[in-house]
């Protein structure tokens, strides 16, 4: 057990280099929040953990099975693994943070995550404020015509994404 890395693993880094390569900006293993997450994302106040499907009890997943030798210590192991993962996030969300949970098989063995950093942008940017403004179109005698529409911010795209769009 000793062998097993906290920090650094390869999907870890996978990941980390997939968001880089967005246009995303992180600190790793930021100590400073509860559970030192693994990618912290603070301009978007997002909090991402990489969860290893062994030893965070992926339910479903073929990866999260049972040892077959001293089991009631690695079933005690886990669930407390489990529990403490729980009470990080509501941590984190109490204190106002988005967490955006990632698993081990959403990036093991695959050659394409696109999908998956497609969800993570998604969510990541669905968290950005809306700016609003306020356009005044017409006045009449005590009475305003307005109209107030969303400020949408575009986001340039990489010169390898524009010509996928076709």
């Amino acid at each position: 057990m000793s062998k097993v890395r906290s920090k650094d693993t390869k999907p870890e880094l996978t990941l980390r280099k997939a968001l880089f390569a967005r246009g995303f900006r992180y600190r790793a293993n930021d100590a400073k929040l509860p559970g030192k997450p693994d990618i912290v994302l603070s301009k978007y106040k997002t909090a991402i953990f990489l969860h290893g499907c062994f030893w965070h009890s992926h339910e479903g997943c073929k990866y999260a099975s049972t040892p077959k030798t001293n089991t009631k210590y690695w079933v005690d192991k886990i669930a407390s693994n489990a529990e403490r993962d729980k009470a990080i996030v509501e941590k984190l969300t109490a204190a106002g943070w988005n967490v955006i949970v990632v698993w081990e098989c959403e990036l093991r063995h695959k050659h394409d995550i696109t999908p998956l950093i497609d969800r993570i942008e998604a969510d990541l940017l669905a968290q950005l404020p809306k700016k609003m403004s306020v356009k005044i179109y017409e006045e009449r005698e005590n009475e305003i015509l307005m109209v107030a529409e969303d400020i949408v911010e575009y986001r340039r795209e990489s010169k390898s994404n524009a010509g996928m769009s076709k």
